[in-house]
């Protein structure tokens, strides 16, 4: 029987190999050190052409975003696999065991899943929220996974030191898993990462690098230091004992749900929560629905289970940081292919009113990235009519800056109006 079998530092999965792009100038700040040291950075364009080679070595297409486009809430399909039944075969045992196994509870914990009443009343179906953005210290999962995979670390490597990149949520796990953990880390992060997040990176005492503007040019940069360095490169979705770290949300919602689930709706990046979730629950009830929830214009994991393969981006959308990813995980991109049931695109207009719906619900402010699968699961909802469902939604994060509110509020306003509009038509 195969099963999975990775070393500490690399899945069998990741290929990625690490090119060398020209020479960077970046952004350097410290909390450990109180220093700043600032100078020019490479423009984006040399950035953007590097990790463009990259993704030329590895034939992934480039696509753009609008290429793909659906009415409001339709689930997009995705193209079968070669031989696809809906299970993972011997590595779904794997990833099973190891969701279950998972080291994540010294620094998380299980978050509430809550009965949304307004929202439920609103929509005419039970909607639940996996409230993943009041994790202590990050406020968002992706503590899970990092920690997952760091703690999994020889000593010899955790020595060394760590080094990931992120938009940020991902920085904050892996910070705060050193800090648990006693190694150092480097975080490089884009230079359009909001505040809030790269300075509760530097609070949990990381070094913060900020290079590119998108999430790639990020982690292009962050694997050559690695590689020069001897750094271990804990990836943000992409690696098993990341997944698993993530599929715990999943082990979660099952245990904790008081009735039958039809569906749980996962807001997608680079797919580490979503094939996560999707690899513990289809094992236990492959009658549960999974549906990833994409931005319509940061859609990697839509356009990649449309052409049967992994695409790249030929630009992403920011609003939504979190998810802003040109290229989905290799592995992440296999489990998502045998496992969910398709994926929602929403506007960012949608996600501001689910901000706001959420808002008026609880009483908490999420991100856009954070509101994402609230949006997607109110569309599903309208465009299908669908009515008495018992619906989970990923609430995954709150880091969101203070000064986006009035841009979120304004864009909120358009937003309801759109799926009020979009509920009526459905009616006649």
């Amino acid at each position: 029987m195969e099963a999975l079998r990775f070393p500490h530092t690399q899945s069998p999965h990741f290929h990625c190999s690490i090119f060398t792009p020209p020479t960077f100038n970046y952004t350097v700040k410290s909390s450990a050190a109180g220093v700043r040291r600032t100078a020019p950075r490479a423009s984006s364009s040399s950035i953007s052409a590097a990790v463009s080679r990259a993704a030329a070595s590895h034939e992934l297409p480039l696509v753009s975003p609008s290429s793909l486009t659906s009415e409001p809430g339709c689930v997009l399909p995705k193209l079968p696999s070669p031989g696809e039944n809906g299970s993972l075969g011997p590595s779904g045992i794997e990833y099973l065991t190891g969701i279950l196994s998972a080291k994540v509870y010294d620094v998380a914990f299980e978050s509430p899943l809550q009965l949304a009443t307004n929202l439920s009343r609103k929509l005419g179906n039970n909607i639940w929220i996996k409230r993943e953005d009041l994790q202590p210290a990050v406020f968002s999962f992706k503590l899970r996974g990092a920690y997952n995979m760091m703690a999994r670390l020889p000593k010899e490597l955790l020595d060394r030191g760590v080094i990931c990149s992120s938009a940020g949520n991902h920085a904050q796990g892996v910070a705060l898993a050193a800090k648990k953990l006693g190694c150092t880390a480097l975080i490089v992060m884009p230079v359009t990462t909001p505040e809030i997040k790269w300075e509760s990176v530097e609070r949990l005492g990381a070094t913060v690098v900020r290079v590119g503007d998108t999430y790639d040019e990020a982690q292009a940069y962050a694997k050559k230091r690695a590689q020069e360095e001897g750094l271990t490169f804990v990836p943000p979705f992409d690696h098993p004992h990341v997944i698993m770290g993530q599929g715990t949300v999943g082990r979660e919602i099952m245990s904790q749900a008081k009735c039958g689930i039809d569906a749980i709706f996962v807001p997608v990046g680079g797919g580490g929560l979503i094939a996560g979730i999707s690899a513990y629950v289809k094992m236990v009830n492959p009658e549960v629905k999974i549906i990833g929830v994409e931005p319509n214009n940061a859609n990697a994991m839509a356009l990649s289970l449309h052409h049967g393969r992994r695409i790249m981006l030929d630009r992403v959308g920011g609003f939504a940081d979190g998810v802003a990813v040109k290229v989905v995980g290799e592995e992440t991109f296999r489990l998502c292919r045998h496992l969910i049931d398709g994926v929602v695109l929403v506007t960012r207009d949608a996600i501001c009113a689910s901000i706001k719906d959420m808002f008026e619900e609880r009483r908490s402010i999420l991100e856009p990235a954070g509101a994402l699968a609230l949006a997607g699961a109110e569309a599903y909802c309208k465009h299908y009519n669908q009515k008495d469902q018992n619906i989970v939604v990923i609430a995954s994060g709150a880091n969101m800056n203070f000064d986006r509110l009035g841009q979120v509020t304004g864009l909120a306003d358009i937003g309801g109006r759109q799926c009020e509009a979009n509920m009526n038509l459905h009616h006649f």
